[in-house]
């Protein structure tokens, strides 16, 4: 058995602290994160080997974080370890890089699974959500990729309650630049009213309920 370093990231720290002593002595956990932004950073920091990672994270989400890791060249195999079993999410995490999708009501065995399988450069997929992905009928809409990454920022810290100026100082960017972006958003998703928007930031896993 390999003996990995791991980052661990999950909005809810009793789950990254549950998973740390699950996960060791059997390998290392070289860091636990609540934050997206916090993890592209760590990740940055730390190069460790396998990285488990949320969807639903303040800030950022896991998918946009995984993104931008894996833009910069860091090696690290994605684990994404999430409550969201519909395929669309699974789809959408190994296209964007993840070598593992595990629902976490099946956690801890088949994280311990996954973890292995990574590490030998294999893919490792919940059962329940692989039998979803091998049904050829099923369609992959997603109407998520019609954002561009900075749509989905704004649409996230927006949806986290955010007003269009906090946005616009935590992004360094004009309130009428957020305006814009905002405008766009609910324009390419046929949403009328900011409520709308923070349902399907909801929906779609940017946000935690």
């Amino acid at each position: 058995m390999i003996k990995a370093r791991i980052l661990l990231a999950d909005d809810h720290q009793f789950i990254t602290e549950g998973l740390k002593s699950i996960l060791e002595p059997q390998h290392e956990v070289v860091g636990t994160l609540t934050d997206g932004w916090a993890l592209v950073k760590e990740a940055a920091k730390l190069q460790p080997d396998v990285i488990v990672v949320d969807i639903s994270m303040p800030n950022l989400n896991g998918f946009d974080a995984v993104g931008q890791i894996i833009k910069a060249g860091n090696k690290a195999k994605i684990i994404f370890l999430t409550m969201h079993s519909d395929v669309t999410y699974a789809s959408r995490a190994l296209e964007i890089g993840a070598l593992g999708y595990v629902i976490k009501h099946s956690a801890p065995g088949e994280l311990l699974e996954a973890i292995d399988n990574v590490l030998l450069g294999n893919q490792f997929i919940s059962p329940v959500v692989a039998e979803k992905l091998a049904d050829t009928s099923f369609s992959r809409k997603d109407p998520i990729r019609k954002l561009s990454p900075r749509q989905r920022e704004v649409l996230q810290l927006l949806a986290e309650g955010n007003t269009a100026k906090q946005v616009a100082g935590i992004l360094f960017v004009s309130p009428r630049t957020i305006e814009f972006h905002k405008y766009k958003i609910m324009e390419e998703l046929g949403m009328k009213t900011s409520a709308e928007l923070v349902q399907h930031a909801i929906k779609i896993g940017l946000v935690a309920i």
